[in-house]
């Protein structure tokens, strides 16, 4: 804002306190609380002696290793036909190729858990396929968005000078989209690094990732103090990991002057055609295979194929109660309740924090950074150490808050303001001040035009990151599985749940959850699409 039309200090400091005490009292606090109670010298010993932990910690960081580099080759021919070519059902492969990331882990699990044979249950090659299923859409944005502005004239001269296409993509292609390769490479790994629903889903005892361990040492075994060092030992190699890949991209970087997004070309040889149909195919089957599975093993029951599973979910099944009270104890209508509740509870706790925050840290200019990089933080922090925290934070005396119910929406709240002050955020950046001037040349104080133009604005944007934050709650496992309760599970802990039952019938429920969740999803980010696409219409 210009210095005529600034905010007074005491709406500013309204508008940053709700935002700052939320990331204090919700983040930060277990964090420390984690670290500064159950962390010890004993703790450490016992863990540097543990060979079980030297085991869980080499297997998360070979098979993060191995599912990014198998995501990165196979994404690699994806983005390249999408960058370069224009072909009938262009926009459904691009919206296919999405549809894996935007799915909750736990269906990524239950999809691949029904499609693959049971010999590779609880197998590294069943975890590895359901990584890059899952991640190969970070793969194709981020360099298939580099890869349309790469300017054509130097392979062009390259292949004019006799190189072939497999030199020239080798010793030019390759080179130039290889920061955005470490780019998409890092995220990817920092998402099968700290893997939790895919692996307790398909890892079974035997292959265990730091973040089921850090789970199982602490609900299960009671062995908080490890827990918490497995915790920090998981933060200091994501920190190690994240910086290498960052060192690795700025090593890379080359003075290239990128063009406009170029006009794709149509496929015109024999050649071509057949890498565009191959291709597309290839991918049509990738992602729909495992989730035709997950609806086919939905109908199947020791009886053959029958609505049974979703009768005892949604009806009255006559083969056996739609409730089951023994056993798995959980109730699968109740968890759709539960989740959709504590869904609306986490939207509106973030949509309050994140706009606030976003229409702060906008005010502020360059003093709203440090507000900015603090709600990021939850981002890079793991959703079990999240909710680890909040356990070990509010278990003592008037705190005693974890039997809450609003412990679980504010876990989820932590994961959903980020998004929220991301989606807002950039809309308030665009507002040109000369809007606020012109408002206060007309008379308006500067509260009066701050009110008027910039809170105007957010309306749609808070739209479209209420959906963010709905499907971001719904499909949540990592820190829900710390604070859960019995009779309060969601939607990923009765799938879970459902789908380790003996039982044929509760086994096909788990599917029929797992179906509905995914169906959930699909029809959120349908209705971000639709709301995104209107305000691009309007701009």
């Amino acid at each position: 804002m210009t210095s005529s039309n600034r905010l007074p200090r005491l709406p500013l400091v309204a508008l940053a306190a709700p935002a700052s005490l939320f990331f204090v009292v919700f983040y930060l606090w277990p964090v420390v609380s984690l670290l500064g109670r159950t962390l010890t010298l004993d703790s450490m010993r016992a863990a540097m002696h543990d060979p079980t932990i030297r085991h869980v910690v080499w297997f998360t960081a070979w098979q993060a290793l191995l599912s990014t580099a198998l995501t990165v080759v196979l994404g690699l021919g994806p983005a390249y036909l999408l960058a370069r070519y224009e072909f009938t059902g262009r926009r459904l492969i691009t919206a296919l190729i999405t549809v894996p990331f935007v799915l909750p882990t736990v269906v990524v699990g239950a999809a691949f858990l029904a499609l693959l044979p049971d010999s590779l249950d609880q197998s590294v090659t069943a975890i590895v396929l359901a990584h890059v299923f899952f991640n190969i859409a970070v793969v194709v944005r981020g360099v298939g968005g580099l890869w349309q502005q790469l300017p054509t004239d130097l392979t062009s001269a390259a292949r004019t000078l006799g190189a072939s296409p497999l030199r020239t993509v080798r010793e030019i292609t390759l080179p130039l989209l290889a920061p955005a390769i470490y780019a998409s490479a890092s995220i990817v790994f920092l998402f099968t690094f700290t893997s939790f629903g895919v692996v307790r889903l398909l890892g079974g005892p035997s292959r265990t990732t730091l973040e089921v361990e850090i789970w199982q040492r602490a609900t299960r075994l009671g062995d908080v103090s490890v827990a918490a060092v497995l915790s920090v030992a998981q933060l200091l190699l994501l920190g190690v990991a994240v910086a290498w890949f960052a060192h690795l991209q700025s090593r890379q970087r080359r003075g290239l002057q990128l063009q406009p997004v170029a006009q794709r070309q149509r496929a015109r040889t024999s050649r071509q055609r057949s890498l565009v149909a191959l291709t597309s195919a290839a991918i049509v089957i990738t992602i729909a295979a495992p989730l035709i599975a997950l609806i086919e093993r939905s109908l199947r029951t020791a009886n053959g194929h029958s609505l049974a599973a979703w009768q005892g979910v949604f009806g009255a099944s006559t083969d056996q109660p739609a409730r089951p009270t023994t056993g798995v104890l959980v109730d699968p209508l109740a968890s759709l309740a539960t989740s959709f509740r504590f869904a609306v509870i986490a939207t509106a706790i973030s949509l309050v924090i994140g706009a606030t925050a976003s229409l702060a840290i906008a005010a502020l200019g360059r003093r709203g950074r440090l507000l900015d990089t603090a709600l990021m933080l939850p981002l890079g922090t793991s959703a079990v150490t999240i909710g680890f925290g909040l356990l070990v934070a509010f278990d003592s005396g008037r705190l005693d808050w974890r039997a809450s119910p609003l412990m679980i929406p504010l876990g989820h709240s932590l994961m959903a303001t980020p998004f929220v002050v991301r989606v807002v955020l950039p809309v308030l950046r665009s507002v040109d001040a000369v809007l606020r001037d012109a408002a206060s040349t007309l008379g308006a104080s500067p509260l009066r035009a701050w009110r008027e133009v910039d809170v105007r604005l957010i309306a749609r944007p808070l739209a479209t990151a209420a959906g963010f934050a709905m499907a971001i709650s719904l499909g949540e496992f990592g820190a829900t599985s710390f604070l859960t309760r019995q009779g309060r599970e969601t939607l990923p802990i009765a799938i879970e749940r459902l789908l380790n039952s003996p039982a044929s019938l509760l086994h096909a429920q788990g599917y029929v959850l797992a179906t509905v969740l995914a169906a959930l999803t699909f029809v959120i980010v349908a209705a971000i699409e639709t709301t995104s696409s209107g305000v691009d219409r309007r701009a």
